[in-house]
């Protein structure tokens, strides 16, 4: 019973968005199928490769979705924030999960069978409209970032890659962008080498564009940082 009453409780509050999209029966139904997990830190939730079988929804914490590349070297291909649905997507492509999904710190994650959403989806238009749509605004976030990894410079990718990080999990009361990177993950989400990553934000630091204060960070000069972005140089 207990079980339930928190399954029920975190479908109605923080899934509030497609629980609205459920009938009556539907959401009785759908209980059952639920399930609220937690996750440590760097604690994996699905390797690429695995049978993609859930549609996830980060409740609390941090996700980063990484594949790896050339050489064995990481690439991180997307940031999950509280409140987005992730791992469903290429169930409807036919495929296995293309990435590895891993707890960037304590995070809470509800699952719900990717099959009983199929059989939800294919009866109720609202439903289907509602993923439909998360598919095309991952797409060109997809494309955009394409875009900025080809054709920036190194400079260019880390501003970007700072802001959508600060875009995506905010800033702490001090002013600092709410998640603790190291500085080899700036470099996978930049699309750079470490020691690039690493001289590129000291010289941040030194033109008085960020504060560094371990592995948080504080953007300083967010006009002058966002041209740099922008223009990628």
């Amino acid at each position: 019973m207990r079980r339930q009453s928190i399954i029920r409780n975190v479908i109605k509050g923080e899934m509030a968005e497609i629980w609205e999209l459920f009938s009556t029966a539907e959401k009785n139904e759908m209980l059952g199928h639920f399930e609220v997990k937690s996750f440590k830190k760097n604690s994996i939730i699905y390797n690429e490769g695995d049978n993609a079988a859930y549609l996830m929804c980060l409740i609390r914490g941090k996700v980063k979705i990484s594949k790896e590349g050339v050489g064995g070297r990481s690439q991180i291909i997307r940031l999950v924030r509280p409140l987005q649905y992730f791992g469903y997507q290429t169930y409807f492509a036919g495929l296995p999960h293309t990435g590895n999904a891993i707890a960037f710190e304590q995070s809470m994650v509800a699952f719900l069978p990717l099959e009983i959403l199929e059989q939800y989806m294919l009866r109720n238009s609202k439903l289907a409209y509602f993923f439909i749509k998360e598919i095309a605004k991952d797409l060109i976030s997809a494309e955009n970032n394409v875009v900025s990894l080809t054709q920036k410079h190194i400079r260019g990718r880390l501003a970007e890659s700072l802001f959508t990080i600060k875009e995506f999990f905010g800033l702490t009361p001090e002013g600092y962008i709410d998640a603790r990177f190291s500085r080899e993950e700036l470099a996978n989400l930049s699309n750079m080498t470490t020691s690039n990553a690493i001289r590129t934000l000291s010289a941040f630091a030194k033109e008085g564009l960020v504060e560094i204060n371990g592995r948080y960070i504080k953007i300083i000069n967010e006009d002058k940082l966002s041209k740099i972005s922008k223009f990628g140089w």
